[in-house]
C-alpha cells in the first residue's frame, strides 16, 4: 500500500506498471493532498510507503517516529506554474504580470495552510510582493488537481499548481513560472513507513529511485538529476 501525493498520480501509475510488468505483485496506491495522507498515518493507516510533495509532513512523521529505517530519500522536485482555462486568451508574461488584471476573479490553489502546493505558492506571492493584493481572491483547494479542476471547469480564472499537472492537461495554458528562488525547493521524499511488514515495500522503493522509473518522472516533466530545474 503506497500512499503519495495527488500530483504524482499519472507517473506513479506508470512506473507500477512498469514495475508489476517485471513479474511483481502490484502495489495498490492511494492518492491525495500529503497532508491529508500524514494525518491518515499519525491515525494509523495501515500503509507500507508515503511519499511525499513536501519534506515538511514527512519531518513530522520521523518526529513522531513513524518512519522505518533508514528514513526518508528524495526522489523527485517539481515546479510552481500559473494557467488558465485552454482556449482563452493566454500569453507567457511575468507572475505579477498576471496577476495584476485579477480584480474580484478567483486564484485556485492547494489551501496554503496545510496542502504542500498551496504553501509553496503563498510564499512565492509573498516573495514577489502580490499575496496582499490576492489573498482575498484565493480559492483554497484540498490538494493541488482539486486548484487544476476548478482552472479547468472554469470556476477559478487562474490558478497555482505544478508545472507536472499543467503538462498533463489539454484544459489549461501556462501563463508564467514562478521563479524557483520564491519559494522553498520543492522536493518528494519517499520513506518506508514503520508499521510496513509487506516484504516488497523496500524493493518497491529501490525501483522508485532508479534509471528506469526516473525516467518515466522526467518524461511526466519532475525534475530529476536528467531533468534538473
Amino acid at each position: 500500500m503506497v500512499l503519495a501525493a495527488s500530483s504524482l498520480q499519472g507517473s506513479l501509475e506508470e512506473a507500477a506498471d512498469l514495475w508489476t510488468a517485471q513479474g511483481h505483485a502490484p502495489p495498490v496506491l492511494s492518492f491525495a493532498s500529503s497532508s491529508a495522507l500524514a494525518r491518515q498515518i499519525e491515525q494509523g493507516a495501515p500503509a507500507d510507503l508515503f511519499i511525499s510533495a513536501d519534506i515538511l509532513w514527512m519531518d513530522r512523521l520521523a518526529d513522531m517516529r513513524l518512519l522505518g529505517a533508514p528514513g526518508a530519500r528524495i526522489l523527485m522536485g517539481n515546479r510552481l506554474v500559473i494557467v488558465r482555462r485552454a482556449g482563452e486568451s493566454a500569453s507567457t508574461r511575468s507572475p505579477q504580470a498576471v496577476l495584476a488584471n485579477l480584480g474580484e476573479k478567483r486564484l485556485a490553489m492547494g489551501d496554503p495552510d496545510s496542502v504542500p502546493a498551496g504553501r509553496y505558492a503563498r510564499a512565492a506571492l509573498q516573495k514577489l510582493g502580490v499575496w496582499p493584493r490576492v489573498e482575498r481572491s484565493v480559492a483554497r483547494a484540498e490538494n493541488v488537481r482539486a486548484a487544476l479542476a476548478l482552472v479547468e471547469r472554469g470556476e477559478a480564472a487562474l490558478g497555482i499548481v505544478y508545472a507536472t499537472d499543467a503538462a498533463a492537461s489539454s484544459a489549461v495554458s501556462i501563463m508564467a513560472e514562478l521563479p524557483a528562488d520564491s519559494h522553498p525547493r520543492i522536493a518528494y521524499p519517499a520513506a518506508l513507513l514503520a508499521g510496513s511488514s509487506h516484504p516488497d515495500a523496500a524493493a518497491f522503493l529501490d525501483f522508485l529511485a532508479s534509471k528506469p522509473a526516473k525516467d518515466i518522472f522526467a518524461r511526466h516533466g519532475f525534475c530529476t538529476a536528467a531533468l534538473p530545474c
